[in-house]
């Protein structure tokens, strides 16, 4: 990863995760921390809504110790608050072997991403089959559904 630039980083309740798994992953992630050109999102102990609780955890704490008035929570201090708030939201999900639902996977972060379904197996989605998710997104009319300035 590091010989070609990649940077390693993971979502979800880490800490659920065996002791020794955590100390291998949080230490990948900080070997990695300056690799810029790819970066790979490992998605662990994971679920959207979990993830959504959390951060709406996170914002009570702040609120109860007094670093956040509750009149200024907005979409963007959810945001704020998920697991990796510094990664932009997906432009396009890709959902292989002919699933068409998305399993409680980035919940809010996937409400204005473009989804592209396919009946081929993940095994086989090579480049061929992402180039067509491609071509396909590229025909979209983005809107994001006519976005509010606030709630």
């Amino acid at each position: 990863m590091k010989e070609h630039s990649i940077r390693l980083l993971a979502l979800g309740r880490i800490d659920g995760l065996p002791c020794e798994c955590v100390q291998r992953l949080r230490k990948a992630e900080r070997e990695t921390a300056e690799n810029y050109r790819y970066t790979v999102i490992l998605a662990l102990n994971y679920g959207g809504r979990c993830e959504i609780a959390d951060a709406a955890k996170k914002i009570a704490m702040e609120v109860q110790k007094g670093i956040l008035d509750p009149e200024t929570i907005s979409e963007q201090t959810v945001a704020d608050h998920l697991y990796l708030p510094e990664i932009p939201d997906p432009d396009l999900m890709i959902r292989t072997s002919g699933e068409e639902r998305i399993s409680n996977f980035l919940l809010w972060q996937l409400s204005y991403a473009e989804f592209y379904f396919t009946d081929v197996y993940w095994p086989d989605f090579d480049e061929h089959e992402f180039q067509k998710a491609l071509n396909s997104f590229n025909t979209r009319k983005r809107r994001f559904g006519g976005r509010r300035t606030s709630c």
